[in-house]
């Protein structure tokens, strides 16, 4: 290796960006958030099935419900967005695997909800 090629190396690691962690932190919030924002979104279904056992929601609960879940969705994708941006694969990752198995385990809970209602109904 002669030193014409270890100044161009040191110019190359130089140059790379290195990981945004104050684009990582904000984006852990965005996507914390979003989570709460769709867990509060399946509270209040849960909620307004409860009160309404014969499934019909009032509009203002579905409207509530969906912007809740509009407005969770679409934070989540910016944040994936500017973590993909800053090659912060590891952060979108680990995120976006947590966001699953988190909304995974609600949906699991509203389906066994809406059996149970189901079964009350039924007797």
């Amino acid at each position: 290796m002669d030193f014409a090629s270890l100044i161009a190396f040191a110019e190359t690691a130089v140059a790379a960006k290195p990981v945004n962690l104050w684009g990582a932190l904000g984006c852990a919030v965005a996507y914390s958030a979003s989570l709460l924002a769709t867990l509060d979104a399946f509270a209040d279904l849960v909620a307004a099935r409860a009160q309404y056992p014969d499934g019909h929601l009032a509009p203002g609960v579905g409207l509530r419900f969906t912007s809740k879940l509009a407005a969770a969705a679409i934070a989540v994708i910016a944040a994936g967005i500017v973590l993909a941006l800053d090659n912060n694969w590891f952060a979108f990752t680990s995120l976006t695997i947590a966001f699953v198995v988190i909304i995974g385990i609600g949906v699991i809970v509203l389906r066994r909800h809406a059996r149970v209602l189901r079964t009350a109904s039924r007797n």
